[in-house]
């Protein structure tokens, strides 16, 4: 069963479902909506997904930029997005709290009061300390909209957050001022994010005074997040899941548990992963999508902060250009990343790298001709200069017990040097050295191959003309004619 969709500012007040209709409404999908485009009954763009998300964020449809890892989804980006009346999340994973408070103050400047826009929060389960510190920031600089990854159960930072923005209206109605958009692969943790934060971090962070009592008493009545986001099989990090799997079971979770918790606000759900055109985009919708969010296709515009040459290479690419790779920053446990393959060694070399982890004990251990390979061929530097390079980043950032176990543990140690390829590559991807160019890792999805061929032979085949906004306004005004197409096809029969 849907749950009902309500409006935000009155519980009781019905707005306008979305498009597809429920089991026990009257009429067929192809009786209810058979209008052609501009006519009475016809799917307009501004009425795809939830009303309630729309209101939620102050947009203008139900979509979304979502993050991307290293300022790739840039201020400059967000802005774009915010003047549109649209919401876009900045790429504040991998960034130090410096940098992501100076993109943080350009979208604040730029922006007027009430467009909207959103911060990303990485969960950083081995370091804590790093993650409190942007939410430090956040709360600092009065962030409204995080968009919140990589969380397999709920932190201290995130549960903070999400509490310091209850409050009660002149009505005495509780309010969430702080939204978490979730992204989630996996029913645990969306079932950790559509439900009240953990009872026992609530208690911690009333002992530390970092929540007062009313939020406290309060946090059984709202969820960790109104806006959860499955994630199918996605650019960079990803579980490869496919969305007719993953979206309806999830969504029949959601239902249970906005009924368990009687939830005043609906929980909305989204969908991210593989949406490259109006098609996929329409798919989503009608698999019972709130909204939508957009990955890969923002990567490749005028806005997004990869560099041109990254961008000319994203720009040839095809569907089947993309290949899974460790993840850098989970690269023990075997994590994979989906990136670019095309023009490029990355994903060959970084599974080599993968596999030689797994098959020695040690740099030592490792073959005199392989070594040879890895230090002129992959990394342009001898094991030791890596090692040096690595050690002495770890000193400027205070993390000294890394350096002690790494030279406790020679493992450890090949571990770290070879994550320094990772960053490497993500390093001189966003900037573009061009000499080294076969060493690009760019983590991007199929969905970029699809847009590509969508926008082929049109004035948006080149990246320079591609802005984020007006393909999110192309992509939704495309879903509902391919919508309105469908209907009246079914029609006729």
């Amino acid at each position: 069963t849907q749950t009902p969709i309500f409006d935000d500012e009155d519980d009781a007040a019905p707005v306008a479902p979305a498009i597809v209709p429920r089991a026990d409404d009257a009429g067929t999908p192809a009786e209810s909506f058979t209008a052609p485009r501009g006519e009475p009954g016809a799917i307009e763009a501004s009425s795809l997904g939830s009303a309630v998300f729309r209101r939620r964020h102050g947009v203008r449809y139900a979509y979304m930029s979502g993050a991307m890892y290293r300022g790739v989804a840039s201020a400059e980006l967000v802005v774009r997005m915010g003047k549109a009346g649209l919401l876009g999340f900045f790429g504040a994973g991998g960034l130090s709290p410096a940098k992501i408070e100076q993109g943080l103050l350009r979208i604040k400047a730029e922006l007027d009061a009430g467009q909207p826009y959103g911060m990303n929060l990485l969960a950083n389960y081995e370091y804590p300390a790093q993650e409190e510190a942007v939410v430090d920031l956040y709360l600092r600089h009065g962030v409204r909209n995080v968009e919140a990854a990589a969380f397999m159960q709920m932190t201290p930072a995130l549960v903070r957050f999400r509490l310091n923005g209850l409050r009660r209206n002149a009505a005495g109605e509780l309010v969430c001022t702080h939204r978490v958009i979730a992204k989630v692969s996996r029913p645990e943790v969306a079932r950790a994010f559509m439900s009240p934060p953990p009872p026992a971090i609530v208690e911690r962070l009333l002992e530390r005074g970092l929540v007062t009592a009313e939020q406290a008493a309060w946090a059984p009545s709202v969820p960790m997040s109104h806006d959860v986001c499955v994630e199918a099989d996605s650019g960079g990090h990803t579980d490869g899941g496919i969305v007719a799997v993953m979206l309806p079971p999830l969504m029949k979770l959601r239902d249970e548990l906005q009924a368990a918790h009687g939830y005043a606000e609906p929980i909305c759900m989204g969908l991210a992963g593989g949406i490259g055109g109006p098609e996929a985009a329409a798919a989503a919708f009608l698999l019972g999508a709130d909204f939508i969010v957009t990955g890969s296709i923002n990567q490749c515009t005028v806005e997004s902060g990869m560099s041109a040459d990254g961008k000319a290479l994203l720009q040839a690419m095809d569907i089947q250009d993309t290949e899974y790779a460790p993840a850098g920053d989970m690269f023990e446990i075997g994590a994979q990343v989906q990136v670019l393959k095309k023009s490029v060694f990355f994903p060959a070399r970084a599974n080599k790298l993968l596999s030689l982890y797994r098959h020695h004990e040690s740099l030592e251990d490792i073959p005199e001709r392989t070594r040879k390979q890895l230090e002129t061929t992959f990394f342009r530097k001898s094991f030791g200069e890596i090692w040096e390079e690595t050690r002495a980043y770890f000193r400027s950032v205070g993390l000294e017990h890394e350096i002690a176990k790494a030279e406790a543990n020679a493992r450890h140690k090949m571990a770290l040097v070879f994550r320094w390829y990772f960053a490497y590559c993500t390093r001189i991807a966003m900037e573009g050295k061009g000499e080294d160019r076969v060493n690009y890792q760019i983590q991007t999805g199929p969905a970029l191959g699809s847009f590509n061929q969508w926008v082929k032979g049109t004035a948006l085949e080149p990246w320079t003309a591609r802005h984020v906004d007006d393909i999110a306004v192309r992509v939704m005004e495309g879903a509902a004619e391919h919508l309105n197409r469908s209907f009246a096809r079914l029609r006729r029969g």
